[in-house]
């Protein structure tokens, strides 16, 4: 337990405008999840986990609007992604009373869907979103946004976390093919960094024009980003099985 006075922690501790730790719908998922524990670790694990698996993860339908990063939107619409699902535990954490940041990198993705890495082109992942809670008297990483099912369907290991060690991104997957690299670590923050991570977007995907439009046209990218993606991951997984290359 932390001195919640301390002004070093009070960043991580307090609500933000895209972090709203004090929203009704907040407040009442972090309750259900941690239910009647106590202990700090413990909490911030089932904190974890609600998350994870509560939410499923989609690439596809990203929005770049401001209200679309917001915790309780993504809470209400029961999906996100790495960015989106950290802002939301970060925020159930701190309507706990549990220190939690965020932190960001850059991964070379192994595991991406055609659709997606031919819009994106490219598998680098800017700003690659991750959580950090201070617990035992120190910072531990975790990462939250592979939900078990996905992880099953693409032939991966889920990603767990023990509250005592750093939950990082395995390199490999069950086959041994390469997953996940860590390329570079943008370190922690107390809030959404919204316009570093609106510039790095348009500056490095280009989307055929299609990034201006996820910031007015909530329709606009339907055609190009859309659909089911733990379906796609998982007929893409079969396939590479059939068909080795």
């Amino acid at each position: 337990m932390i001195d919640r006075a301390a002004a070093e922690f009070a960043p991580y501790l307090r609500p933000t405008w895209f972090i709203d730790s004090d929203h009704p719908s907040i407040v009442e998922f972090a309750r259900q999840a941690v239910g009647d524990e106590r202990d700090e670790t413990a909490r911030a694990l089932r904190l974890f986990y609600a998350v994870r698996d509560g939410l499923r993860y989609t690439a596809y339908g990203i929005r770049m609007d401001r209200a679309s990063f917001r915790a309780s939107n993504t809470l209400a619409l029961g999906r996100g992604w790495c960015v989106t699902k950290s802002c939301l535990l970060a925020a159930a954490a701190r309507s706990q009373g549990i220190a939690c940041r965020l932190g960001y990198a850059t991964v070379r993705n192994h595991l991406a869907t055609k659709k997606l890495l031919a819009a994106m082109g490219t598998d680098l992942f800017y700003y690659h979103g991750y959580n950090e809670f201070y617990l035992g008297g120190r910072w531990i990483k975790a990462t939250v946004a592979f939900n078990a099912s996905l992880c099953k369907k693409a032939g991966l290991k889920p990603l767990d976390w023990d509250g005592a060690t750093d939950s990082l991104y395995h390199p490999f997957d069950v086959a041994g093919n390469r997953h996940m690299e860590y390329v570079d670590d943008y370190g922690p923050a107390a809030d959404l960094p919204y316009e570093a991570i609106v510039n790095k977007f348009r500056e490095v995907y280009p989307l055929e024009g299609l990034f201006e439009s996820l910031m007015v046209d909530r329709d606009a990218a339907a055609a190009t980003l859309n659909g089911d993606f733990e379906a796609e991951i998982e007929a893409e997984a079969k396939r590479a099985i059939e068909r080795p290359e």
